[in-house]
């Protein structure tokens, strides 16, 4: 059975846009960026996203320009980084234009990811990330119990 029968196209487009509006303020956003940019790369693969060209990046990476591609998904407008022929194949566009608007999307991140991770084939690592043992700039652990005491071995009677 082929991926194409199993999620709409447009089921795609609102989960990515999900995903990428909650990368940009994630804490940690590699995960989500990772994803997007796989889904996105398998759209393309298939013929059912389409690149529009090249834009200049409206966040310079250490003050360096840098160009991002606009690719087209449904009705949504998305930013991947582009590869060397994208280069030599694309019209450069430029700066953003603000007219590659999204329509708004209403749908949970959680929900955005099962759509994706159904997609793009991905399985979690079953392996949870260790839990940070609580510490504080202001806690001193106690080191009762953890001495000798008194402190030498000799005993004075």
């Amino acid at each position: 059975m082929s991926q194409e029968n199993e999620v709409p196209l447009s089921d795609l487009a609102k989960a990515i846009y999900t995903i990428n509006r909650h990368a940009k303020t994630a804490p940690e956003p590699g995960h989500l960026y990772y994803i997007k940019k796989e889904s996105i790369k398998r759209l393309l693969q298939e013929k059912r996203a389409e690149k529009i060209g090249l834009h200049f990046s409206e966040h310079p990476r250490f003050s360096n320009q840098h160009s991002t591609l606009l690719v087209k998904v449904d009705q949504y407008y998305f930013h991947i980084p582009p590869a060397k022929e994208d280069f030599k194949e694309l019209e450069h566009l430029g700066t953003l234009d603000q007219n590659y608007r999204n329509p708004q999307t209403k749908m949970s991140l959680s929900q955005a990811k099962r759509i994706i991770y159904q997609y793009i084939n991905w399985k979690p690592n079953k392996k949870r990330p260790k839990q940070k043992e609580y510490s504080s700039a202001y806690f001193t652990p106690s080191s009762l119990g953890k001495m000798e005491w008194p402190p030498t071995k000799k005993t004075y009677r």
